[in-house]
């Protein structure tokens, strides 16, 4: 049932009233940020076309089909290799797609189009969920092309991805799009009261570090959480009120360090965070706006120190790295080179306005 869900009310209305007229395209592409529910939704819209005791139109959650639906058998080991096929529910006519390691692969596709082409097996209707669509590559996405320009009748594909831009065109425009937005704060605390999952001070400020993302605030390792913040806000530091490079490069060393290879890129969300949350105090907005609101104090001290220029700047120049990172790209030499550029975006705002003219 979407109400088991939280957050986004207007996709539940949108797929309910889809499923009731009976016209569940044959090609989805669910966009949002990592975290807001994206594979739950797809999941449940799966148990709606294969349920076998429907509650108006949606899956019930408790028949045989539901429940088998909602178990993926995924691979064991780590080997890429056993990653490269479809991975399936307990249900036959449920699967699921990942990259094996940076990109989704053309023989991927191909199984999805061989599979898609076969009638259900049990229920009504075979879905296929492409996990981090982004991920494919032009030679993956023209195979997946095949079956997108003409979809078999009693097969959906639903791809997923929180980077809707870096698919091809011609993949966008043959998928109904369906945008899901950022869980509301408020939402996403009262989740984690009502399960038990954290209470008072910390709730409230995993709902607001989350960004939205649900599975982001119910996830192990807050506390590893706050000590990679604490590194993201010496960098943020160092740049906008020491102007310190060699703290940056000692930075820079320490993104790298092999215990964080699996955090670079939350460790650039959350610098990300804290440069926007800095820039919301800068441009005069109050502190109730913050993401990191308990680091109110530090945040003043750097703001004061901003422009409404150099943020900008910085969050474009880190968005222009992230994008390199689907190539194998050299991170110790990306990161050196990305605090350096941002340091040269501009001085310290204290430092400019006694520049004589």
């Amino acid at each position: 049932m979407f109400d088991e869900l939280t957050g986004n009310e207007q996709v539940k209305t949108l797929l309910r009233r889809t499923l009731a007229a009976g016209r569940v395209p044959g090609a989805l592409l669910f966009t949002g940020e990592d975290g807001v529910g994206k594979k739950l939704f797809a999941l449940e819209l799966a148990k709606a076309l294969n349920c076998r005791t429907p509650v108006a139109f949606e899956g019930c959650g408790h028949c045989p089909a539901c429940e088998r639906i909602s178990k993926f058998n995924y691979p064991q080991s780590s080997d890429s290799d056993d990653w490269k096929g479809i991975i399936w529910t307990d249900h036959p006519d449920v699967g699921m797609v990942v990259a094996p390691k940076r990109v989704i692969l053309v023989e991927q596709m191909r199984a999805i189009e061989r599979e898609a082409n076969y009638r259900p097996y049990e229920g009504k209707a075979r879905v296929f969920l492409i996990e981090d669509a982004d991920k494919l590559n032009e030679a993956s996405a023209n195979a997946l092309l095949k079956v997108l320009e003409e979809p078999p009748h009693t097969s959906h594909i639903v791809l997923l991805t929180s980077r809707p831009a870096m698919l091809l065109p011609t993949i966008r425009s043959r998928c109904q799009m369906v945008r899901f937005s950022p869980i509301a704060a408020e939402e996403i605390e009262s989740y984690l009261v009502r399960n038990k999952l954290a209470k008072g001070a910390e709730a409230h400020l995993r709902a607001r570090v989350s960004g939205g993302s649900l599975s982001r605030a119910v996830a192990d390792g807050f506390d590893e959480y706050l000590d990679q913040r604490k590194a993201m806000l010496r960098v943020l530091q160092a740049l906008a009120i020491k102007d310190d490079r060699v703290e940056l490069l000692r930075s820079a060393e320490e993104f790298n360090d092999a215990r964080h290879k699996d955090d670079y890129e939350w460790r650039l969300d959350i610098l990300e965070a804290l440069i926007r949350d800095a820039w919301t105090l800068a441009l005069g907005a109050p502190a109730e706006k913050l993401i990191n609101e308990d680091l109110l104090p530090e945040l003043r001290k750097i703001s004061e120190r901003l422009d409404t220029q150099r943020p900008a700047t910085w969050l474009s120049q880190i968005e222009e790295m992230r994008e390199q990172l689907i190539v194998n790209i050299n991170r110790k030499a990306a990161t050196d080179a990305l605090f350096l550029t941002m340091a040269a975006a501009a001085p310290p705002l204290e430092r400019r306005r006694f520049v004589p003219k």
